[in-house]
């Protein structure tokens, strides 16, 4: 039986012979609340048999509007209508057959004041992202939960570690203090898979936090305290996919509720299908429907139940949980009707919210065709207000990675900035360093400190939303030869008592450690405070002399950015930023401190990035 958060009462009255063993294994939503946008509620109700039986209700506010049932009689969908000035309170679900009767009590709850106008990230923010088990393990009495298959082997590499919500929770000051105001976990709710599980993306329960993580409670009880030090959480959802030992596989709810009638067909990845004018049904389909592996079977969304069921599992996390966004994973492969429909019906209920989601290309207009308000040639409409900037992080890291005899380097940063006419709404795109699928930032760059600072600078000056990965403050490496996952995924030093290395208090860490460290703290809250660099205007410069400069401004602020990959000190002729400068006499280095004289001449040192507040 489904325990989680709703209150359930089962009470069979006497039955006739021979009896039918109805009962109600799952309720989804669990519960909910009154005074939705959206007065329309979807519950999805699995029990034995349960098809058999029909729903009855009387409670003042809300009727039952249609019962639908499907291919599996243990499954039984009940659309309930809730007037807008319903008060809360418990409704007698009653399922009735003749004689027969299963209670449920379904729990109705206030929303918090002003849910509905939540403000989400937006660019005066700036995200941390973390693996929680691989972040802090801050209650090692939960590393194995009762029912749950993979135990904590932290020698395996692919193995869960016991990074949980508590060790989040004891280093949210942390967060905060190297100047980050929202956190990104990847996802929390149950994986109960047989290996492989900390990742996350292979969900077996919608409405459970993995009990290695801790509980529903606990994970509410994290965002509130998060929020309370300045910090807003994101949650990673998975539209696309689900884990094979999902609830849902043990008793399939209709034949199509996975793509190929549920047979193992893997997507091939053309991602550019979707928009190719050429493209054949046959790419399209198999780039929606194909699946990952085979331990992570592909949803059919086209299917309206499991479509409703996965939009309204996303506004209850948001309400119950008191979230300030989603990261949706792989979003393009999810049916590009039902992306429309979710992302539209989640922007209704929270007009402010922010949403961003992960479409891994390189290429600006596939992720730009994405964005609310792109006007595409084939008519599709999307309401997803971000999206992840893979474009722009590839050209950073290929940019900043090239050889020293490669003098137009920088220019493959300012041409990749120069397609911002491709997106509707370029400064609320998340641009990042690094992410959990990467190869390590400082790894890409040769391990030079210089570069990594340059990189540091773009992220957190660029008119985009910065996104950082957990580990880059302190240098963590990683394979770049190959895909390696396990190396993009090492343990935070310090989160298990008995760390060598602690990075929280900066034990054992190596100078050089302790100036990245240092320095991405001063720059990221330097920018909590900058309101140009969230708001601002951008103008750039084409590269010369190995060096590229742009400028942040508004109306009253402007910032001026200046690389320079040369191995010798440069000097500009600062008569060619007249149009910003025009008569600034210096600005003040924002890392430094210091006054630097900008009439006539700037000079860059070798291998640098300046950033001055202009006077």
């Amino acid at each position: 039986m489904n325990k989680i958060l709703a209150t359930a009462l089962l009470s069979a009255l006497p039955l006739a012979a021979p009896a039918a063993p109805y009962q109600i294994d799952h309720m989804d939503p669990p519960l909910w609340w009154t005074g939705m946008h959206n007065t329309r509620l979807q519950l999805m109700v699995h029990g034995q048999q349960i098809a058999d039986l029909e729903p009855a209700l009387a409670y003042p506010g809300v009727r039952i509007a249609a019962v639908s049932r499907v291919a599996n009689r243990n499954y039984l969908f009940v659309d309930l209508e809730i007037a807008p000035d319903t008060k809360p309170g418990k409704i007698d679900l009653a399922f009735r057959r003749g004689s027969q009767t299963v209670h449920y009590s379904y729990q109705l709850l206030a929303r918090a004041p002003g849910s509905a106008q939540r403000a989400g990230f937006s660019s005066k923010d700036a995200i941390y992202q973390v693996m929680p088990d691989r972040f802090a393990n801050g209650n090692p009495a939960n590393d194995n939960a009762a029912g749950m298959s993979e135990r904590a082997d932290r020698a395996n590499k692919g193995g869960r570690h016991g990074g949980d919500i508590r060790g989040m929770a004891d280093h949210l000051d942390y967060i905060a203090g190297m100047g980050f105001t929202m956190l990104w976990p990847t996802p929390l709710l149950e994986s109960n898979m047989p290996d492989y599980s900390y990742h996350g993306y292979a969900t077996t329960d919608h409405y459970r936090i993995d009990p290695r993580y801790g509980s529903n409670e606990e994970y509410r009880d994290f965002v509130a305290q998060a929020r309370s030090k300045g910090l807003g959480v994101i949650q990673d959802v998975v539209l696309n996919h689900i884990g094979s030992k999902h609830w849902w596989l043990q008793d399939m709810p209709a034949p199509d509720w996975l793509t190929y009638q549920g047979k193992y067909v893997p997507t091939a990845h053309h991602r550019v299908a979707l928009q190719d004018p050429y493209a054949s049904d046959e790419d399209k389909t198999n780039f929606t429907a194909g699946w990952f592996t085979q331990s992570m079977p592909d949803l059919n969304q086209a299917n309206p139940y499991l479509a409703t069921y996965l939009i309204q599992n996303d506004i209850w996390w948001i309400e119950y949980a008191g979230l300030a966004g989603l990261r949706v994973d792989t979003y393009g492969y999810s049916n590009t009707d039902f992306l429309s429909r979710w992302s539209g019906a989640l922007m209704a209920e929270y007009p402010h919210l922010n949403l961003v989601g992960e479409e891994w290309s390189t290429m600006a207009p596939v992720v730009a065709h994405w964005q609310e308000g792109k006007r595409n040639f084939n008519g599709y409409a999307s309401h997803m207000p971000s999206m992840m900037d893979f474009p722009l992080t590839d050209a950073m890291r290929r940019a900043l990675a090239a050889g020293d005899d490669d003098e137009h380097s920088l220019t493959t940063l300012y041409e990749a900035l120069s397609l911002d006419y491709l997106y509707p709404n370029p400064g609320n795109l998340v641009l990042f360093e690094g992410n959990h699928d990467m190869s390590r930032i400082f790894s890409e760059l040769h391990g030079d400190e210089d570069l990594f600072r340059m990189a540091m600078a773009f992220v957190a000056t660029a008119p985009r939303i910065p996104q950082f990965y957990t580990g880059s403050e302190i240098l963590m490496t990683s394979n770049t030869k190959v895909r390696d996952d396990a190396s993009y995924r090492l343990d935070f030093p310090g989160g298990w008592r008995g760390d060598a290395v602690n990075a929280f208090t900066g034990q054992g860490l190596t100078p050089q450690q302790l100036a990245a460290q240092a320095y991405v703290r001063k720059l990221f809250n330097w920018r909590k405070t900058a309101t140009v660099i969230h708001n601002g205007k951008m103008m750039h410069y084409g590269p010369e002399q190995n060096t590229y400069v742009y400028f942040r401004y508004d109306g009253t602020k402007k910032v001026m950015v200046a690389f320079n990959k040369n191995k010798s000190d440069t000097v500009l002729n600062t008569a060619r930023f007249h149009e910003m400068l025009d008569g600034a006499s210096a600005g003040t280095d924002v890392i430094s401190g210091q006054r630097i004289p900008l009439a006539g001449e700037l000079k860059l040192p070798a291998r640098s990035v300046t950033i001055l507040e202009i006077e």
